[in-house]
């Protein structure tokens, strides 16, 4: 009677199973150059300065106080590092060391100023982490050239694998931070958002149309949640690549986010054959030279057995699974906190809440001297771009950092201890503005970490704003 072989036997044959590189270099390329044209248009249109330079305070990310803002001109030759680092990885030059320094290098860039965070920018690093384990420049790449010992034709099938989970991890949480009332329901914010846009050749008219809205947020629930599955599909994949090319096409016409929809596109080839390149190509030279497309040519044989893994398999497979495990429970962490997430901001970012709340905000700070009595109002302008401001006014832990400073600053003018309160209003999805954090609690006390803060209100019960077609829209 033949044994047979165990679930981690059966799961290690799977995982190892070998895959044409061509995919996976394809994904090289391609996130190089994304990085590159990237850090080019922050130098060319100025970005750098504003974002980086031009503040005189940046908010820090817990834990991560220690990582210094750079001066210019250190922080544009950080950006024209990023550009040639990225041409490096495109190219498969000197990889090992270049994707290692491109990622910390991008990741550095984020941890400067949490008011830059954008959703993207956090996903592009987690994909040049995950570069740093998967050895793409096998082939097509100068390294391969020069050291033909290199060169390899195939890769393990769980380098596939972890890019597909990835990327559905993304597309999975986006969908459920829209399983709420205010976006399925109410159909808000994209009611406020498509109001904007009433400029639009053609479309503009509807913009302001509730059913328009209403057709938008149920599209975008739907298809963030089921996306992935559709790819997954081999017959349904190419109707399902065309639809990610047309939703993202129409996101990045509607809304200024970006790169996110071309970083999209391009991760979602992930879920194609590991051969499409090669099959693409093809048919490129055959449509050029006017020749029938012929079938590719087989690649060399590889095993077809897979080894028992040993302890560095293991150890390698562990990794993978405690990342996975950490992609899919960070997001999930801010239940721990309750309340309504888009509100208090507790377990907000890094979750892939994309595009799920317009917040509008206004804080003015209150400094006393509990020793003379005396008071005075502090403006975030002060100390803050515009930039910074609108995203420190609906951010509970960037108001807390922006009081602490201003405590610092008036001890330091030799007034002794002195309380920094914060009147913040917020104003959710279009509703009436409201108290974000309570106004008699002393921020110049609190200290920020991962615990709940008591000191945030709860969030408002109304409804949000309901935009209503305007008359001459209407008639129109």
């Amino acid at each position: 009677m033949t044994e047979q072989p165990s679930v981690a036997a059966r799961l290690w044959k799977v995982l190892l199973a070998p895959r044409d590189i061509a995919a996976l270099v394809a994904f090289r390329v391609a996130l190089g150059l994304l990085v590159t044209v990237s850090a080019i248009r922050f130098l060319a249109y100025g970005w750098v300065d504003t974002l980086f330079t031009q503040p005189r305070f940046h908010f820090t990310y817990w834990g991560f106080g220690w990582v210094p803002a750079l001066p210019a001109p250190w922080i544009h030759a950080v950006f024209a590092l990023l550009a040639v680092l990225g041409l490096c990885v495109a190219a498969g030059l000197f990889y090992r060391v270049a994707v290692a320094l491109l990622f910390v290098a991008f990741t550095y860039v984020q941890l400067v100023d949490v008011s830059n965070y954008l959703n993207h920018y956090y996903l592009v690093s987690l994909l040049l982490l995950l570069l740093n384990f998967i050895p793409t420049h096998r082939a097509f790449s100068v390294d391969a050239w020069r050291k033909p010992e290199l060169r390899s034709d195939w890769l393990p099938a769980w380098c596939t694998y972890l890019l597909r989970f990835q990327v559905g991890v993304v597309y999975f949480f986006a969908g459920m931070a829209k399983l709420t009332t205010d976006w399925l329901i109410h159909a808000q914010p994209l009611n406020i958002w498509l109001a904007a846009r009433t400029s639009l050749p053609v479309v503009g008219p509807l913009m302001e149309q509730r059913w328009v809205a209403y057709g938008a947020a149920w599209a975008g629930f739907l298809f963030d949640t089921t996306i992935v599955a559709f790819l997954l599909s081999r017959r349904l994949r190419p109707f399902a690549y065309v639809v990610v090319l047309g939703f993202h096409a129409a996101t990045s016409a509607l809304f200024p986010i970006g790169m996110f929809p071309v970083i999209m596109v391009t991760a979602a080839l992930a879920f194609f054959e590991s051969s499409w390149p090669r099959r693409v190509a093809g048919r490129v030279r055959a449509l050029l030279s006017k020749r029938p497309v012929l079938p590719e040519p087989a690649l060399a044989p590889v095993a077809a057995s897979v080894s028992a893994p040993g302890r560095k398999a293991w150890l390698a497979l562990g990794m993978a699974a405690a990342y996975a495990v950490l992609q899919v429970g960070f997001p999930l962490r801010t239940h721990l906190y309750g309340g309504n997430v888009l509100w208090h901001e507790q377990g907000m970012r890094f979750s892939w809440r994309v595009m799920a709340r317009e917040k509008n905000g206004s804080v003015t700070f209150m400094v006393r001297d509990p020793a003379t009595g005396r008071e005075w109002h502090v403006s975030p302008s002060q100390y803050l771009t515009r930039l910074q401001e609108r995203e420190m006014s609906v951010q509970p832990d960037l108001i807390l950092q922006l009081a602490r400073r201003i405590a610092r600053d008036f001890e330091a003018k030799g007034l002794g201890p002195v309380e920094v309160r914060a009147e913040a209003r917020v104003s959710l999805n279009g509703r009436p503005a409201e108290l974000l954090l309570d106004p008699t609690v002393d921020l110049a006390r609190e200290m920020d970490g991962l615990a709940a803060k008591p000191w945030i209100r709860p969030a408002p019960e109304s409804p949000p704003i309901r935009l209503r077609p305007t008359l001459h829209a209407a008639r129109r």
